[in-house]
């Protein structure tokens, strides 16, 4: 599990963004206001971390002038419920990292699906010590729209064969903040060709990057 995601749920954020309102059974749309709303509380509630939480990613001198984390809209078209393909290999995938260490993780499995009709499938990892699911991938925003080494997810399982990938979650691993961390990099097996416009945008320290919404 990355850092964000151990600070989330420290902070009660929901991942999987289910308003009470609604039910949200695999195959049954959820109220599309309720669920903007919930997602923008989820954000602004990330913007008052990264804030004023003494475990803010963010410098010190940069933390003083952060007015808010720039996002795309929330697109719910990327807001997937999908088949697992799993790898009954248990394969152990050893991830880079952003500072030349390792990190290992065990491929779960895959998930295919399709961006502006082409046709496009990402793998997902679980972390070998706490079970957590992992999906980093790079998009063909990366290094323009988006941060450069890629972005992160974590999948929820909704049962043993079908999972949530909802990129309107998708963030930025701490390292797009400061250097000081280290961060696995994705595998390129879940490098895509096409663009994940959902989710976390590139962070400049320098200018405001209010919500598109």
């Amino acid at each position: 599990m990355s850092i964000w995601g151990k600070v989330r749920r420290a902070l009660g954020l929901e991942p999987t963004l289910r308003p009470r309102e609604s039910t949200d059974e695999v195959g049954s749309p959820i109220d599309e206001e309720a669920y903007t709303a919930a997602l923008l509380a989820n954000r602004a509630e990330k913007d008052r971390f990264f804030k004023e939480d003494p475990r803010s990613p963010l410098p010190p001198d940069v933390r003083a002038t952060f007015q808010g984390l720039a996002y795309y809209p929330p697109n719910r078209t990327l807001r997937l419920v999908l088949p697992l393909e799993r790898d009954p290999s248990g394969e152990r995938i050893v991830m880079q990292t952003s500072t030349g260490d390792e990190q290992v993780y065990e491929r779960l499995g895959y998930v295919s699906f399709e961006v502006d009709g082409e046709p496009t499938r990402l793998a997902i990892y679980r972390d070998v010590r706490s079970g957590a699911l992992f999906l980093p991938f790079r998009d063909a925003t990366s290094g323009s729209e988006t941060y450069g080494a890629g972005r992160y997810l974590e999948p929820v399982l909704l049962d043993d064969n079908t999972v949530l990938v909802d990129f309107n979650l998708a963030y930025n691993p701490f390292c797009a903040y400061s250097d000081q961390w280290s961060c696995p990099l994705p595998p390129m097996e879940n490098w895509l060709r096409v663009p994940i416009r959902a989710g976390e945008k590139a962070f400049s320290a320098h200018t405001t990057q209010p919500d598109e919404v």
